[in-house]
């Protein structure tokens, strides 16, 4: 999960700007995206699974995946976590995004800012 307060408002302001209902527009007509699309939950699922399965929430991944897009936010750290072409919307997001990161750190403990 992407836990960045940073990185979160600006995906949140992608949201709201309609950044969901474009990525869930291209899916339905867009034959490659949604193959690599489903490729994407296919490999969240694998992953999850390799460190435990619960059999509650078995074929579920997150965002949305397969089929809809439901959280840039999820799909944003998906793609952090795995690196560059495996989650095609989850890419999109980040190169959308300004750098959050050069500014200052996301972590912050008891006021005192912390380098990463």
């Amino acid at each position: 999960y992407l836990t960045c307060p940073r990185a979160c408002s600006a995906i949140g302001t992608l949201e709201a700007d309609g950044g969901m209902k474009a990525m869930q527009d291209r899916l339905t007509t867009d034959a490659d995206l949604a193959d690599r699309y489903r490729a994407a939950h296919e490999d969240y699922l694998a992953r999850r699974n390799a460190i435990a399965e619960v059999e509650q929430i078995a074929g579920i991944s997150a965002g949305g995946m397969p089929d809809r897009v439901k959280c840039l936010h999820v799909l944003a750290a998906h793609a952090l976590a795995v690196g560059p072409g495996v989650n095609p919307l989850g890419d999109e997001v980040l190169e959308q995004l300004s750098p959050w990161w050069q500014r200052r750190s996301c972590a912050d403990t008891f006021g005192q800012e912390v380098a990463l």
